[in-house]
């Protein structure tokens, strides 16, 4: 009995630390975007992100670092992502600021 118990404490425990990071996927539905890109003259990369349905979208045309930090500045996700489409799935309704390289944006979900 005790040993059960001792698993289903260790599989309860995995379960908690795995869905406490939220984790970027790869999107490859276009969406709609806003530019929120500081593009240099010589520079032809661009940053757009978007928030629907739960969700923040970060497009790029070059890999960049991304951080969410909740309104009290608690660092959520801290993710470097490759170029292309990405987004995050948010579970709980706020206000967060989202880094992009060194954009800094408030989003409301």
């Amino acid at each position: 009995m005790r040993q059960l118990l001792a698993i289903l404490a260790v599989v309860l425990l995995a379960m908690t630390a795995s869905s406490a990071a939220p984790r970027w996927e790869s999107v490859d539905t276009p969406v709609e975007m806003e530019v929120i890109s500081d593009q240099k003259p010589d520079d032809d990369a661009t940053v757009e992100m978007t928030v629907k349905e739960g969700y923040v979208y970060i497009g790029s045309s070059r890999p960049v670092t991304v951080k969410v930090f909740t309104i009290l500045g608690q660092l959520i996700s801290q993710e470097s992502l490759s170029a292309g489409t990405h987004r995050l799935r948010m579970t709980t309704r706020g206000v967060y600021i989202l880094k992009v390289g060194s954009l800094t944006r408030r989003v409301t979900i």
